[in-house]
């Protein structure tokens, strides 16, 4: 094929692909107009955008696939990873890198973000006692509960890996990932329960006196272990995330390593530090930070149970407060970004450990 015919060919594909986009955006956008004016029964317009969006999604790409593959074959080949990572990077953009910029705009502004004042939120945010007392109680999630979370997730995956009932105890432990944090910090709202008196319907306060104790107002008046308390929730939830993950790295351990170890007289206590461990090291640092990052952005089980009140106050709360309820977008923002600043190390630290994986 000469050059012409080349650039001809070329031309007719670019205006294929103008063609599909011009198309899919006119499609999608009488469906979407149709969905937002539509006087259907509720139920049947969520079940037809369902389909929609099921069916848009696949007929999406499979337009888009068609009208690259109509490009010669070198510049197929690089065009085409765009049109299937393009969409998500534009709708992540559009959802987190948008409004992280416009937040920090924000930041550099009073409360009512009609006067410029610089850096003064973040060197207010130095000087406020109730955000050193956040922080205090970021710094307890993060150590405690991350640890709390790692280690017991790494001892039931050993132990339910050389049990029969494998599958069953692993299905009970990992049963709280199935639920949201709203609806633990409901469900152990009920466990932590006290009302003056004898007679308790909460739980714990429950077995205390059915022991001869008094029952107590665990995350109210125990000041500063309420703030336990609540971790004991996390660790509830994410035990079985680590564990899942730790068993199948376990899992991965070569047979004949430690059949090797066993023979040379090494106990099971010293296979495990000197062998396991080590072998399982990357996926340990891996769920170990992504622990981190849930309890950093600590937010929805506080919230539940405490409101952040009784010093049991997070960042995120307290950035809740400040923007939602205070009205104080400036200050509110400084929190934001402040969160933001934490947690970024910690994912930098976690995408490095998955491309030395190979992950990406």
């Amino acid at each position: 094929m000469n050059t012409q015919a080349k650039t001809k060919f070329s031309l007719i594909a670019v205006l294929l692909f103008v063609a599909v986009l011009l198309l899919n955006l006119l499609v999608h956008g009488v469906i979407f107009w149709f969905f937002r004016d539509s006087t259907l029964n509720p139920l049947l317009t969520a079940l037809l955008a369902v389909l929609w969006g099921v069916a848009g999604v696949y007929l999406l790409y499979l337009s888009f696939s068609w009208a690259t593959e109509q490009f010669p074959e070198h510049i197929s080949r690089r065009i085409l990873p765009f049109v299937f990572i393009g969409p998500a990077v534009l709708l992540l953009g559009w959802l987190l890198v948008l409004p992280a910029l416009r937040t920090l705009y924000l930041s550099f502004f009073n409360a009512s973000s009609d006067k410029f004042v610089g850096l003064g939120n973040y060197l207010a945010i130095f000087s406020d006692r109730l955000l050193a007392t956040a922080l205090r109680n970021n710094l307890l999630w993060v150590f405690v509960g991350t640890l709390a979370c790692v280690a017991f997730g790494l001892l039931i995956a050993i132990l339910a890996d050389r049990s029969s009932y494998e599958r069953i105890a692993k299905s009970i432990i990992f049963m709280p990932m199935a639920i949201s944090f709203v609806a633990a910090g409901v469900i152990w709202k009920f466990v932590y329960y006290y009302q003056p008196g004898t007679e308790q319907i909460g739980l714990l306060n429950a077995i205390v006196i059915a022991f001869g104790g008094e029952p107590q107002a665990w995350v109210t008046m125990l000041q500063p272990w309420n703030n336990f308390f609540l971790i004991i929730i996390l660790i509830w939830m994410q035990t079985g995330f680590a564990m899942v993950i730790f068993s199948a790295a376990i899992k991965g351990v070569p047979d004949d390593i430690l059949e090797a170890a066993r023979v040379d007289g090494a106990g099971e206590i010293r296979i495990f530090f000197r062998i396991i461990i080590p072998y399982i090291s990357t996926t340990l640092l891996t769920v170990t930070t992504t622990i981190i990052v849930f309890t950093l952005k600590i937010f929805d089980v506080v919230m539940v149970m405490t409101g952040g009140q009784y010093d049991t106050e997070v960042v995120a709360t307290q950035f809740y407060r400040q923007f939602f309820m205070y009205r104080n977008f400036g200050y509110g923002s400084t929190l934001a970004i402040v969160l933001l600043i934490a947690v970024l190390p910690v994912i930098y630290f976690n995408l490095r450990q998955i491309r030395k994986q190979g992950g990406f």
